[in-house]
């Protein structure tokens, strides 16, 4: 009888204790989310000043980062700065970047999936979009990105090109 009345105080508190754990998770992850975001702002600074090793300062330096885009998939940090300094090899080259549609979600206390869109526009007026998904880390108490796939979006063809489907 002793013990169904322990088990009983023990159920009985169990909720209770949830229930009181949960403004500090939830604390926890908002401070997780806005640290995320504070990568990403000073990612696009970074990109914005021409500053490619400083862009790549928030990704984890290690032969196991995987970068995914095209179709293929870069592994490692050198690569993916040789990568970077390849196809943006002048300040002029790689534009003015923004983020945008941020969708942060911790999978764990100290792993997140963000999903966004990604914006740049050249000198020239040009632009380019498209969106991303990154994997992001703590370790030794800073977030790394661990994983970038990033796509770009396809521009439909000329818009004012005729369709001759009644032909």
């Amino acid at each position: 009888m002793k013990r169904i009345a322990r088990l009983t105080l023990i159920f009985a508190f169990v909720p209770i204790l949830t229930l009181a754990q949960e403004p500090a998770v939830q604390e926890q992850q908002r401070s997780s989310e806005q640290t995320i975001k504070e990568i990403l702002t000073a990612q696009t600074k970074a990109w914005n000043q021409g500053d490619l090793k400083q862009f790549m300062g928030t990704y984890w330096k290690s032969e196991n980062l995987t970068f995914s885009s095209g179709g293929k998939t870069t592994r490692g940090w050198n690569a993916t700065l040789a990568n970077y300094k390849k196809s943006y090899p002048t300040r002029e080259k790689m534009g003015r970047l923004n983020f945008d549609g941020l969708e942060i979600n911790l999978v764990e206390p100290s792993t997140a999936l963000v999903l966004g869109n990604w914006h740049l526009k050249m000198s020239d007026d040009s632009t380019a979009d498209g969106n991303f998904s990154l994997v992001i880390k703590q370790m030794d108490g800073k977030w790394k990105i661990i994983h970038d796939h990033s796509s770009t979006l396809k521009k439909p063809e000329n818009e004012n090109q005729k369709t001759n489907s009644d032909d």
